[in-house]
C-alpha cells in the first residue's frame, strides 16, 4: 500500500496544474481502485490518465496490476 501511495505522490503535481487529484480508495489484490477529482473526475482523458498511472505502479511495484476508476469497484451483497 505504502508503495502505491508514494507512486500516486509522485503522479500528484500533474493532476494538480490541471485542477485535478487523484486518491487511492482501495486495493482488491492486483485491482487498484482510485478516485479522480475535480478536473479530473470525467475529463475525456480519465482512461489516458489512468493508464499513465497504471503504467507508473507496474514499474514501481514490479508486477502487474491494473489502475481502475472507483465506479468499477465491485458492490458487496
Amino acid at each position: 500500500i505504502k508503495r502505491i501511495e508514494e507512486v500516486l505522490e509522485s503522479v500528484r503535481p500533474m493532476l494538480q496544474r490541471d485542477h485535478g487529484d487523484v486518491d487511492l480508495v482501495e486495493v482488491q489484490g492486483k485491482m487498484i481502485y482510485v478516485s479522480l477529482k475535480g478536473a479530473c473526475s470525467g475529463c475525456m482523458m480519465e482512461a489516458a490518465t489512468l493508464g499513465g498511472i497504471q503504467q507508473k505502479m507496474i514499474e514501481a511495484l514490479g508486477e502487474l496490476v491494473q489502475v481502475l476508476p472507483v465506479s468499477y469497484m465491485p458492490v458487496e451483497a
